[in-house]
C-alpha cells in the first residue's frame, strides 16, 4: 500500500528569494511551474527531485509582497527533509557559508538534526538518515515529515491513523506518528494561539493515495469533501478534528504528464485562458545562476516586468482606489508592448483598500498626506531609476483614477521629476496648485464623457496649461471605467512622441477587447 506524505504547500512573499534558498541553498529541482488552479493569477511552484516524484515535493503558492501570517495550532509549523547523515557536516558548513542561521546538529526524538528557516521563516529541519551518499553538494532525498500544531493532540492522531500511519514515539510534547517512509509529529498547543494564514505560513500537507478508487473510499465516511483534478494528481481536501488542512493525492498521472523537462515553462491549467494579460499578473524570477535584476528595498512596494525584447522604454504604473501594482500591466503592455515596467502598490489604506493618498470626502482630499506620499514618490523615482538602470528620457508614467491625480500632484509639487504621464480619468487633487514651470512636460489626459468627476477635470487642465506643460485633454466614449479607445489613443500620442520609439504596428486598435486589462471595479474611483 502507498503510504506517506505526497508534497507539502506553503506561501511565499517573495518569488526570487524562495527559488534561491530551494533550488540554489538546497538544491531541489523546479519541477513545475503553474498558473493556479483555482486563481490563474497566482504562481505555484513544485520542487522536489529531478522526475517530481510524490514523497520529495515541497510547492510553494506565491503571494508576491503579500501580508505575513502567524504560526498557531491548527497549522504545518515545519518541514523536515532527509540527508544522508554522512552529511551533516557538510550542510552546516553550506549554510554557514551562505549566510543562513542555523541550529545544531541537535537531537530531536532519536534523529540528528540541523534546524534553519527559509527566506519567509518557514522552519526547515534537516534530518540525518541511513541514506546511500550520492555524492556532494546533493539536494535533500525526501520527505521526512513534517510538524503539526494541535490543540488536541489524540483527535489529530486518531484521524491521521487510517492514512497509513501507526504510533510511534511520544517525547517533548509531541505524538510521533510513522509511516513507512516518513513521519508526522504532532505537537501539544493546546492553550497557545490559533494560526493566521498568510505568507511564510504552511497551507496544508497532501498524503499520498494509490489512485482515486483509494480517495474515494476516504471521501465515503468523511464529510463535506470534494474531489480536484489538479492535472499531475487528484486531491481531496478535509480538515483534521484541530483545523488543519490536509489533502489526500493521488500518485499519477504525475509531474512529467505535460513536460519533457519538467519545470522548464510556465503551465496554464486547461480552464484558464492561457494570454499575456495573464501572464503579465504572475511574478518573474530567475533560476539560480542566469542572469536576473535584483529587486531594492524602495519607499514603495512595487513589481517589474522585463519584456522579452525590451527598447530601453520603461512605464511607471500608478493604479486606482482598491487595485495593486499588477493592474495596469497588461493595458501598459499594449500601449508600449517593449517597455519595461514598473508597477507601484499605493501605501495609504481606506477601508482596507489601497491608494496613493487618503480622501476626505468624494472630492477633497488629505493634502498632508499627498504631500508626504509625494516625498516619498520622489524618493523612489530616485531610488528606481539608479537601481533598475531607467533612462528618465524615456520614462512614461501611467495612472489610473487615485493614481492618476496622485501623478498630476507629484508634478506639482516636484516639478522636473516626471516628464511625461497618462492620465486616466484624473482630477486635480491638490488646493491651491503651485504655479511652477513645468515647460516641456508632456501629458496626455483622458476623460470619460459620462464619467461623475468630469466635473472636476477642466482645473487640472487649467492648470497644467498655466504652467505650461504641452496637455492634450481628451473625452472618450466611457463613464470611469476604461475603454477600448483609452488604448488607442494612449498607444497613438506615446508613439507621436519625438522621445519614443514605440511602434504604431505593434499597438491595438479601437476593437481591442480592454476586458481584464485593468483591475479595480466599481471601487477604482478618486
Amino acid at each position: 500500500m502507498t503510504t506517506g506524505l505526497h508534497h507539502v504547500t506553503a506561501i511565499t512573499r517573495n518569488v526570487q528569494a524562495n527559488v534561491d534558498f530551494w533550488m540554489g541553498f538546497l538544491g531541489l529541482s523546479l519541477v513545475k511551474q503553474t498558473a493556479g488552479f483555482e486563481d490563474a493569477a497566482q504562481l505555484h511552484l513544485f520542487y522536489g527531485d529531478a522526475q517530481g516524484r510524490p514523497g520529495t515535493l515541497v510547492s510553494f503558492l506565491v503571494w508576491q509582497d503579500g501580508a505575513a501570517g502567524r504560526v498557531g495550532h491548527g497549522q504545518v509549523a515545519e518541514i523536515a527533509l532527509a540527508v544522508p547523515r554522512m552529511r551533516m557536516g557538510d550542510w552546516l558548513t553550506r549554510a554557514l557559508q551562505h549566510g543562513i542561521a542555523v541550529q545544531g546538529p541537535l537531537r530531536h526524538l532519536g534523529d540528528t538534526v540541523l534546524r534553519l528557516k527559509d527566506p519567509d521563516g518557514i522552519m526547515v529541519t534537516l534530518v540525518g538518515r541511513d541514506l546511500p551518499d550520492a555524492g556532494w553538494p546533493a539536494a535533500p532525498m525526501r520527505l521526512a515529515g513534517v510538524t503539526l500544531w494541535s490543540e488536541d493532540p489524540a483527535a489529530t492522531a486518531a484521524f491521521l491513523g487510517p492514512f497509513g500511519y501507526h504510533r510511534g514515539m511520544v517525547a517533548e510534547g509531541i505524538t510521533r506518528l510513522v509511516s513507512d517512509s516518513d513521519h508526522l509529529d504532532i505537537r501539544d498547543a493546546g492553550g497557545f494561539v490559533p494560526g493566521i494564514p498568510g505568507t511564510g505560513m504552511i497551507d496544508h500537507v497532501a498524503l499520498r493515495m494509490p489512485d482515486v478508487d483509494a480517495i474515494r473510499a476516504h471521501q465515503a465516511r468523511l464529510a463535506d469533501t470534494t474531489l480536484h483534478d489538479r492535472r499531475y494528481f487528484t486531491s481531496l481536501y478535509v480538515r483534521e478534528p484541530a483545523g488543519t488542512l490536509i489533502e489526500l493525492a493521488t500518485d499519477g498521472p504525475g509531474m512529467t504528464v505535460d513536460e519533457d523537462h519538467p519545470g522548464s515553462t510556465l503551465m496554464v491549467p486547461p480552464h484558464f485562458d492561457d494570454t499575456i494579460d495573464l501572464r503579465l499578473h504572475l511574478p518573474q524570477f530567475a533560476r539560480p545562476g542566469e542572469e536576473r535584476t535584483p529587486m531594492r528595498d524602495l519607499p514603495f512596494t512595487h513589481r517589474l516586468h522585463q519584456p522579452e525584447d525590451p527598447d530601453g522604454s520603461a512605464m511607471i504604473l500608478l493604479h486606482g482606489t482598491g487595485g495593486s501594482e499588477t493592474d495596469l500591466m497588461p493595458l501598459a503592455h499594449r500601449i508600449a508592448p517593449r517597455a519595461r515596467l514598473l508597477g507601484l502598490r499605493g501605501r495609504s489604506t481606506e477601508e482596507g483598500v489601497a491608494r496613493f493618498f487618503r480622501r476626505l470626502s468624494m472630492d477633497r482630499f488629505d493634502q498632508d498626506d499627498i504631500r508626504a506620499e509625494a516625498a516619498a514618490f520622489a524618493e523612489f523615482w530616485t531610488g528606481a531609476i539608479a537601481s533598475y538602470g531607467l533612462d528618465p528620457a524615456r520614462l512614461t508614467v501611467l495612472g489610473y483614477s487615485n493614481g492618476a491625480n496622485f501623478a498630476a500632484a507629484v508634478m506639482g509639487l516636484h516639478p522636473g521629476l516626471i516628464r511625461r504621464a497618462i492620465l486616466l480619468r484624473p482630477m486635480l487633487a491638490l488646493q491651491d496648485p503651485p504655479l511652477v514651470d513645468l515647460t516641456g512636460v508632456q501629458v496626455l489626459g483622458l476623460q470619460g464623457a459620462r464619467d461623475p468627476y468630469g466635473v472636476h477635470a477642466p482645473a487640472l487642465q487649467a492648470w497644467l496649461e498655466r504652467t505650461g506643460a504641452e496637455a492634450r485633454m481628451l473625452r472618450v466614449d466611457a463613464g470611469h471605467e476604461l475603454a477600448a479607445e483609452d488604448l488607442r489613443l494612449a498607444s497613438d500620442w506615446l508613439a507621436s512622441l519625438p522621445a519614443s520609439d514605440q511602434a504604431k504596428a505593434g499597438a491595438p486598435g479601437v476593437g481591442q477587447d480592454l476586458s481584464g486589462a485593468v483591475g479595480g471595479g466599481d471601487d477604482d474611483l478618486h
